[in-house]
């Protein structure tokens, strides 16, 4: 995928809600790219974690697939390290799934205050 500066801003985007996910919790791409109002790009938020490797501004490793999967695991250098770092903040892992993914799982939507405004 080519970089533009659409694609920067909403990587951009995708960056500032992900840092928003609290300390042992997980969120998915599609809940990040509807609360982003675009709904159908959870792909494209896939690659906006991908693109973010090595910024330690933005914890990746909170963000999983819909049931909870460690899909970007292979982008943390091909080792367990997004395993690891969600169990040193509690979160449970077997066979690369959140345990209680349903009761760890944060929605951005549900956050008090406005919705995701465009200046950030």
């Amino acid at each position: 995928m080519s970089s533009t500066k659409e694609n920067d801003n909403f990587f951009e985007k995708v960056y500032a809600v992900a840092r928003k996910i609290p300390y042992g919790r997980v969120t998915s791409y599609g809940a990040i790219a509807g609360y982003l109002g675009t709904r159908r790009s959870a792909r494209m938020v896939g690659w906006a974690m991908n693109a973010c490797n090595g910024r330690e501004d933005v914890p990746a490793h909170r963000v999983v697939n819909r049931k909870g999967i460690l899909t970007g695991k292979f982008h943390f250098g091909g080792t367990n390290l997004m395993q690891q770092l969600l169990e040193s903040e509690g979160v449970e892992v077997y066979e690369n799934q959140v345990v209680n993914f349903d009761e760890l799982f944060w929605d951005p939507s549900e956050e008090p205050g406005d919705k995701f405004a465009e200046d950030q």
